[in-house]
């Protein structure tokens, strides 16, 4: 049987696989560390693009339930380059988020996007829940 590992956002075990277990290592910095309420997350949203679907990683939305922060993981072998930014901004593209965080576990970029300008800014720190929404 394939290790498992319990998710505190599906609140269910599932299979660890590399990707996975930087997904829960960026959910519990996330919750414990910067105070993002897990109950505002959500584990491989659905995005549409062009008629196909598509599964966001990790999605914390607003108090009215608006998708306002997307996270791509990728497993630690596999290098952020420019696919994997092309993958998350095409997600974006759907969803219009303020912020958005590519990690592989080794590198994490995060950025905010500036929906007026169409421009992504490049934070070097991840704001704690409590600086976005002041």
């Amino acid at each position: 049987m394939k290790e498992q590992v319990f998710d505190p956002v599906r609140r269910k075990k599932v299979a660890l696989t590399p990707e996975e277990s930087v997904r829960q290592q960026l959910i519990n910095y996330l919750s414990n560390t910067l105070g993002y309420p897990v109950s505002r997350m959500v584990c491989e949203y659905s995005v549409e693009i062009n008629g196909l679907k598509y599964r966001g990683d990790l999605v914390i939305v607003d108090k009215e339930l608006n998708p306002f922060f997307l996270a791509e993981c990728k497993a630690p072998s596999i290098k952020i380059g420019r696919d994997t930014f092309e993958q998350i901004i095409r997600y974006n593209s759907a969803l219009c988020v303020k912020y958005l965080l590519l990690t592989n576990g080794i590198t994490t970029y995060f950025a905010s996007f500036d929906s007026n300008c169409g421009t992504y800014q490049f934070i070097s720190e991840i704001p704690p829940y409590n600086e976005l929404f002041r």
